[in-house]
């Protein structure tokens, strides 16, 4: 049996809601591939994307926080963030406060108030794919694949916000999901807009900018054949999950693309459960796509009610009077 290795995990505020499906199955992974994750006690939210666009210094220092508790942990050098945002905004931090002196002394005085410190370097911020790629290696995951991803033609996505530190990534092509897809037998299409931004949360500002640019990822693997879309980011898994029928509204398209996460994918090839793995948690049902396996059954996996139509929503009553 392999050796374990331990690391220290910050999940981020996506896995404990929108993407709970990335924490199953990866944890329901980790376990046959010998990795433990000893999660930061007392976490706070990284920020997302938008913070550090608001107010720089704040945005850091909250970020700074975790640093510094995964630090007093005790735990792993490693520290292990499967989202793309918070492994950005972490790495960014540890990065920026090595490198500029003003903003290391400006975060641990914003620090010192909490009775926290953090020393910039002291970790080493890797993404879960790093850790799956680097770590464990494609020679040990083919060992553990006894139902291969046969017959299924994935996009592999890995969305914009990965590719930003130097990690070794070739940033406009990367191929570490491409070959991790191919290790476990699935059919990898190409994918020209694989680095391409899924909007983020500029569907809260702007629908038609943003949908359009979901338009373009589906489209994009559309025309290559994939059967479904792989991605390692909780935001565009949501975006192309969960605003595909928008989009199909919007343009007149009839996309029926599902999104998985790539834990989900080696989880299948694994042999382990739909349950285990949070299969049927997507809006877009995957079963269609994963019945070509001939591993999963189609009518196993839920399909999700169909959401009203936003001119149906309840209004809130405006009575100047203050009565229902």
């Amino acid at each position: 049996m392999e050796n374990s290795r331990t690391y220290t995990y910050y999940p981020g505020c996506s896995l404990q809601a929108t993407a709970h499906a990335y924490d199953e199955s990866m944890q329901a992974v980790n376990k046959q591939l010998g990795l433990t994750f000893n999660e930061i006690d007392d976490w706070n939210c990284c920020g997302a994307t938008e913070y550090f666009s608001v107010d720089a210094l704040p945005a850091y220092s909250l970020v700074a926080r975790n640093l510094s508790l995964a630090v007093q942990s005790n735990g792993s050098q490693d520290l292990v963030a499967p989202c793309s945002a918070c492994f950005l905004n972490l790495r960014k931090t540890n990065d920026y406060m090595s490198k500029y002196k003003d903003l290391n002394s400006q975060v641990n005085q914003a620090l010192a108030a909490g009775g926290l410190s953090y020393e910039a370097g002291a970790l080493n911020v890797r993404h879960l794919l790093d850790v799956v790629i680097e770590d464990v290696g494609l020679e040990q995951i083919k060992t553990k694949v006894t139902k291969p991803l046969s017959g299924i033609k994935v996009a592999p996505y890995y969305g914009c916000l990965i590719v930003r530190p130097e990690t070794g990534y070739n940033t406009e092509y990367p191929t570490h999901l491409d070959e991790l897809m191919v290790t476990l037998g699935a059919d990898v299409v190409d994918f020209p807009m694989k680095t391409h931004c899924c909007g983020g949360h500029m569907t809260q500002i702007s629908e038609e900018t943003a949908y359009e640019l979901i338009r373009r990822l589906l489209q994009n693997a559309s025309d290559y054949g994939a059967d479904a879309i792989v991605t390692l980011c909780p935001m565009c898994q949501l975006n192309l999950d969960a605003y595909q029928n928008e989009v199909n509204r919007m343009f007149g398209t009839n996309f029926h693309i599902p999104v998985l996460f790539f834990t989900q994918l080696m989880g299948i090839a694994f042999g382990l459960s739909e349950n285990a793995l949070g299969l049927g948690s997507e809006i877009i049902p995957a079963g269609p796509a994963l019945a070509k396996i001939g591993t999963v059954d189609e009518q196993k996996t839920r399909e999700r009610p169909k959401r009203r139509d936003k001119k149906a929503l309840p209004m809130p009553s405006m009575d100047s009077g203050g009565n229902e």
